[in-house]
């Protein structure tokens, strides 16, 4: 069964072709600047090479006639026809709290996305555009869609609600919801596959660390905490947003500075974070080489960046009543080895202890605590479309 996963953006579009239920990818890549005249598409060969392929592509229908012709592609291609595709997964960053799984797509589950689009103005509308652009090009597939927000959905109300009048939960949905959620479900299930652990009673702590950040604690399976809120605002400190900030401060901010709001929420999510206290850069690795080099900004950048981590993760081991495997994902906690020592530095009050030699691991599964840690420390990579592609198997399976 071939299905092709979408990962629609405003001006991007990434896609990979499964072969399921083996999980071979047999064809992925991405589109990107989506609407100006530089755009191409990139695709990674079966020999693992990248192929530029520059062409005008002005909005999505466009970009998923150019993902559909490269894969039926003489040279590039991976089957014969279109029809071959039997399915097609969407990631939809924002379900509110009508989803709590994924869901085969049909007008009301249409409707309901835009219904959504106030709660993520950036991604819900591109997301729809890429359901469309299927719609109009394969009538007959079957489209399923996978929220970033579903996973999160078993959080109880202690945990989800704000201290706000109850009124704008009830008028507007102002309440967490979280996301990475896909992510977050599959390095949680993948984590007791792979340390042959019951998911029932366990108690996992998941961080999924790249330019975007959060932080989940799972019980038993289920989440029942996490870190972004409404928005993805909310939580770490990330690559451009600011993460945790006193509403106050926000305020204050916007009257010194005359801001709009839409001037203020692009200062937050754009201009912060690991940018804002860093100046040269968003990029961990950059952060990480001028830390290395002794420079006073950076360090001091990198240890509000591992503070804030270890908070989180002090904080839901409270609130589950203590914690069995605290695990790292996403391209800085697959891959920078420095942060996770960082960040466990000072947790050994739990009983975490790191061995710095199995710590050099790099985008592969693996423990890294010592064999006398009582919290087991893991590098789960990511894996949200084989996710996505699961879940869309399952459902044409039902």
């Amino acid at each position: 069964m071939k299905i092709l996963v979408l990962n629609c953006g405003s001006s991007s579009i990434k896609y990979k072709l499964f072969e399921m239920p083996s999980k071979e990818v047999l064809a992925q890549g991405g589109i990107e600047k989506i609407g100006l005249p530089d755009s191409f598409l990139k695709l990674t060969l079966p020999n693992g090479e990248k192929k530029i392929i520059e062409r005008s592509i002005q909005e999505h229908t466009s970009g998923v006639q150019m993902i559909f012709d490269v894969l039926t592609d003489a040279e590039f291609g991976v089957v014969k026809d279109l029809s071959e595709i039997e399915a097609v997964g969407h990631r939809v960053l924002h379900g509110g709290s009508k989803f709590s799984e994924s869901v085969v797509i049909n007008q009301d589950v249409i409707n309901a996305i835009e219904e959504c689009c106030d709660l993520g103005p950036l991604h819900n509308p591109a997301n729809l555009k890429g359901i469309y652009a299927v719609q109009k090009l394969m009538p007959q597939v079957p489209q399923i869609a996978v929220f970033d927000t579903a996973f999160h959905q078993t959080m109880p109300e202690h945990a989800y609600l704000y201290p706000v009048p109850y009124e704008l939960y009830e008028k507007y949905g102002v309440r967490r919801y979280g996301f990475h959620g896909t992510s977050h479900r599959y390095v949680s299930k993948r984590v007791c596959e792979y340390l042959n652990i019951p998911v029932e009673g366990s108690k996992i702590i998941t961080c999924h660390i790249g330019n975007g950040g959060s932080i989940a604690a799972i019980k038993d399976g289920k989440c029942i905490d996490t870190s972004m809120g409404m928005t993805p605002l909310e939580g770490l400190m990330m690559g451009t947003r600011s993460g945790d900030i006193d509403a106050g401060a926000v305020l204050y901010i916007m009257k010194k500075e005359g801001l709009t709001p839409d001037q203020t929420s692009d200062l937050l999510n754009k201009k912060s974070g690991v940018l804002g206290m860093f100046k040269r850069s968003s990029d961990m690795r950059e952060l990480e080489d001028a830390v290395a080099n002794g420079e006073d900004l950076a360090i001091r950048t990198e240890n509000m960046y591992f503070y804030r981590i270890t908070k989180y993760i002090g904080a839901y081991a409270a609130a589950m009543g203590g914690v069995d495997v605290i695990l790292f994902t996403g391209g800085v906690g697959e891959n920078q080895a420095t942060a996770r020592a960082g960040v466990c530095k000072t947790l050994g009050f739990l009983g975490v202890e790191i061995d710095m030699e199995k710590n050099k691991v790099r985008s592969k599964e693996a423990i890294i605590s010592t064999e006398n840690s009582k919290v087991t420390v893991c590098v789960i990579p990511t894996d949200e479309e084989l996710m996505i592609a699961t879940d869309t198997m399952e459902l044409l399976k039902k």
